[in-house]
Order: structure tokens, then sequence, then C-alpha cells
């Protein structure tokens, strides 16, 4: 008779002990991998956003959208079925649905609250939603139904003070829409970028957030010390998260202010979150 051999406890505790180690070894660096994918579909989306916004530039002699309601509209519009009262014309016949969110930021965050007025096609709307976070969706509640996104739009592309030294103020008519083909320098100024909310707010003097906060919606650590940005010149990119004070938000922004190396700024001077970030 022969003895039926088999593991011993000793050697059975050693190979989990063995594939525990390596699935240590390895989770980190999948992690990594799957943030990066996502990253890639992130930009993906935005790459879709600038083809359409591309064409309505196009198809409205170089001018956006007259006011940030409006190009809120334009983003939740493209969801809307067919049949829906409340549905704009979508440009082109393009379908927005599918990359209205990065990958990172799907859910809803329900976080604070906002409202604002846009007017489209001969009709008014009262818009109202709730805020995200780094990781959840910014979502518009009403007029139903839902819609969660995760990028905003540059407020300053909206705004009469966009560039002060062209017509005066008081001449100016808002829903004209700012004529991007004029502009300079397209490629440095941010149309479109990962935020916790539906505009981003050019960040001038602001201070780099704590922890966990934001400064102006865009200065979140979505992409590993980075974040996702379409430009004027229908471009993306990922922009570092320090480099956010160096972009061109409106035709007066100072490039070369407090919080970017050309203004003096020192490492020990971000928050501590911060400071293994690239300098800009």
């Amino acid at each position: 008779m022969h003895k039926r051999k088999g593991f011993t406890l000793i050697e059975l505790l050693v190979v989990i002990s063995v594939i525990a180690l390596l699935m240590a070894l390895l989770l980190p660096g999948l992690r990594r991998v799957r943030r990066q994918a996502r990253a890639v579909v992130c930009q993906s989306n935005l790459s879709e956003w600038g083809m359409i916004l591309a064409l309505y530039t196009e198809d409205n002699q170089g001018r956006l959208a007259g006011a940030g309601g409006d190009v809120l509209w334009l983003l939740r519009g493209s969801s809307l079925s067919e049949d829906d009262p409340n549905r704009p014309s979508v440009y082109q016949d393009i379908d927005a649905k599918g990359i209205a969110c990065c990958p990172m930021a799907v859910r809803a965050g329900g976080h604070g609250g906002f409202g604002v007025f846009a007017s489209w096609g001969g009709l008014s709307y009262w818009i109202e939603g709730t805020s995200g976070s780094t990781f959840e969706a910014w979502e518009i509640t009403s007029p139903l139904p839902p819609f969660r996104c995760s990028y905003g739009f540059n407020d300053c592309l909206f705004s009469l003070y966009f560039d002060t030294s062209t017509v005066p103020i008081g001449a100016r008519v808002r829903r004209d829409g700012l004529d991007i083909f004029s502009l300079r320098g397209r490629a440095k100024m941010p149309a479109l970028l990962d935020s916790e909310g539906p505009w981003v707010h050019n960040l001038s003097q602001h201070i780099p957030p704590p922890p966990g906060e934001s400064v102006r919606g865009c200065c979140i650590n979505r992409h590993i010390g980075h974040v996702n940005g379409l430009f004027l010149d229908w471009s993306v990119r990922k922009v570092g998260l320090k480099e956010l004070w160096t972009l061109k938000w409106h035709a007066g922004f100072d490039t070369a202010g407090p919080w970017t190396k050309a203004g003096g700024v020192q490492p020990e001077d971000w928050p501590r979150w911060m400071r293994g970030f690239k300098d800009y």
C-alpha cells in the first residue's frame, strides 16, 4: 500500500502568503493603469465635445452661445429624447449621450445647488441642479429628466468682461456670444474642463484649496495630479493642477500671477497635498 501525498498545513500557508504578497504588489499598479485608461476615455469625451462646439461655432459665424445658461442647455439638450417637449435643436444631429461624464465621476454628488436662466429657440428655461465633487458628477434636476455631467465650462467665455479692451461694457449685447475666430492664443484658453459644477471660474488671485476642497470648481485631483481640458482651438490635453493658474482664462488674465513660478510662488507656498505636483 502507498501513502497518499498531500499539502501540509505549512505548505498551504506559504502558498497563500506568496499569492497575497503578489496581489499586494500588483494591485497598486493595476489601479494606476485603470485610472490612466479612464483618463484616456475622459479625453475622448472632451474631443467629442470639441467637435460639437466646433460645428456650432461654424454655424454661428464663430460665436459661442450667448450666456452660461444657454451653453448649459446645449449640453443637456443633446441628451433628451425626440418626443421631449423641452428638447432644443441638436446641432448637426450629433448625439452627445455617453460623453457627458468623465469615467472617474459618473454618480451624482448632490452637494449644494445651482439655478440659472436659459433662453433657446424662442423659449425660456429655469434650470436647477446640484453640484458634484472630485469623483462625483453634477446634475440638472429640473426640468426633468435628470442630466448628469462632470465637465464645466469656463464661465469667462460668457461674460461681458472677457475682453475689456474692445466694445465698452454698456454697449455690449450679452447674448451675441463671444467671437472666438477673432481670438489669438486659443490653445491656452480653456473651454471645458473636469469640474465639480457646470462652470469653472477663472482662478485669478484665488489661493489653492485645502485637501478635499476645490478652487472655483476645477482644482480637483481627478487624474493623478491633473484634470483634462478642452481648449478653444478644440485641442484636448491633460492640465497639471498648478498649471491651472497659467491658463488664459480671459483676454486680460495674468498668466504670470502670484501662483506661478514666474510670479514668485515657492514650493512651500502650496498646500501640502499639492507640493508633489509639477510646478509651472
